[in-house]
């Protein structure tokens, strides 16, 4: 009759002295079966000495046997718990000793009667396998029920492990799986075989996982990328703790592009009108000086859909706009969004279904930030890098544009025939300076 015992350092095979042993051999077989030993660390390694295992609490103090496990594990617990002990009597055979290596034995726990005086006690669930030969001095106080037949190299890798003052491993070595090659025993009243192995360990170990390798390195390339991720994470996190960012996990749009290179003639208005070919946009500005409101020679054109983005950046790449080649990519700024969310309670419209923040729809879920009104920010866009004194947001000087234009066509309507004339050749002539001035402006910047 054989077990085979999977463990992280190799498979060992046990046979079982099951006609000299028949009430251990059935209580290892059981426990076996119901996957009482599946992830046990052995706790216990001493070189050239033994391995104990069998102990789910890996301290050396838990584990039990078969019938007071199912007594504990039944439905009527608290009568049948009286009725099993949680040790039975171990079988010593004289014949059976600790002569070679590979003697699997039970381990027999002292008992103390009331006089204080140690006296034998029982088998429970944990046993050792013996790493050397001639371990005589045990004999008599240990029961043998058998030995390993396979795996002399797994032994020898158990032999040579590094352990503690306490001879416990500082990495561990677990029973990954048990499998019953042969078990002539009946199964006990109340034993149900799970359906599936454990996969959690029973106890709770801070050694070294018996999957991990502690002088395992990472690839340099691989380290350095692990190391910049963390410093780009800590100075996000940096970022949002000072206001910079909304929140350190933030994305850039992908449907904002960033033009540089511009000529500082380039008003919006251009920008617009040649980024429009490739679909619908939301916004286009060009960045101003805070003092001067001179333009800084980038903007930011937000489309409508991240293709359209997509495809501009793609067809707008180093052509020619106002006699400058300018440079298109995407925007990494999500200084837009840091003026559009904040913590405080919902005021304005809601973003789109699906959009999230920054591009994180948990955080929409979740409504941990939330739009703000525009008037709150002063503006709905990227603005100017500084405030201007004096200077009108585009949506403003549309407005006192519009108002200009129907002042001047209430005061028209007042005028006499030849006078309106007069005045639309003026505005006429007006506007005809502006354009050869910007023109001559054009050349001046074409020959420097």
């Amino acid at each position: 009759m054989s077990v085979l015992f999977e463990t992280s350092l190799g498979d060992i095979v046990i046979d079982l002295e099951t006609e000299s042993c028949p009430k251990t051999c059935e209580n290892f077989l059981k426990l076996c079966k119901v996957y009482y030993y599946n992830l046990n660390a052995f706790f216990n390694v001493s070189k050239d000495f033994l391995a104990q295992a069998g102990d789910p609490t890996a301290t050396g103090t838990g584990g039990e046997s078969v019938w007071s496990y199912l007594a504990s594990t039944s439905s009527n617990k608290s009568s049948n718990e009286a009725k099993e002990p949680r040790y039975f009597t171990p079988e010593f055979r004289p014949k059976l000793k600790h002569a070679k290596r590979g003697t699997v034995s039970m381990a027999v726990a002292p008992a103390i009667d009331a006089s204080g005086k140690e006296m034998q006690g029982g088998c429970g669930s944990q046993f050792f396998i013996t790493l050397g030969d001639n371990v005589d001095y045990l004999d008599g106080k240990h029961a043998v029920f058998g030995h390993v037949v396979e795996g002399e190299d797994t032994l020898e890798k158990i032999n040579e492990v590094f352990v503690d003052q306490d001879s416990r491993p500082y990495k561990d070595i677990r029973i990954r799986h048990v499998i019953v090659l042969d078990d002539p025993f009946p199964d006990p009243p109340g034993l149900i075989k799970p359906p599936s192995s454990p996969t959690r360990p029973p106890d709770n170990s801070t050694r070294i996982a018996e999957d991990e390798d502690p002088l395992f390195q990472l690839p340099e390339e691989e380290e350095e990328r692990i190391r910049r991720e963390k410093a780009a994470a800590a100075s996000a996190l940096t970022l949002e703790m000072v206001g910079d960012l909304p929140f350190a996990n933030v994305r850039p749009p992908e449907n904002v592009l960033f033009v540089c290179k511009l000529n500082p003639v380039t008003r919006d208005e251009d920008l617009e009108l040649i980024f429009s070919r490739f679909g619908t946009i939301m916004s286009c500005q060009v960045i101003r000086d805070k003092k001067t409101g001179d333009s800084l020679q980038y903007a930011f054109i937000e489309f409508d859909k991240r293709d359209d983005a997509e495809q501009a950046y793609f067809k707008m790449q180093n052509v020619l706009v106002d006699d400058r080649r300018i440079w298109v990519d995407f925007s990494q700024s999500v200084a837009r969004m840091n003026n559009q969310w904040s913590n405080d309670i919902k005021r304005g419209k809601p973003s789109r279904v699906g959009e999230g923040f920054g591009g994180r729809a948990d955080l929409e879920r979740t409504k941990r930030y939330r739009v703000d009104d525009t008037a709150r920010h002063g503006s709905d866009g990227y603005g100017m890098v500084f405030d201007v004194p004096g200077h009108q947001s585009k949506r403003r000087k549309h407005r006192s544009r519009s108002r200009d234009r129907g002042d001047r066509t209430r005061h028209e309507s007042s005028m006499s025939p030849r006078d309106r004339h007069r005045e639309e050749d003026r505005h006429r002539e007006r506007d005809r300076d502006r354009r050869r001035d910007r023109s001559h402006d054009r050349d001046i910047q074409r020959r420097r």
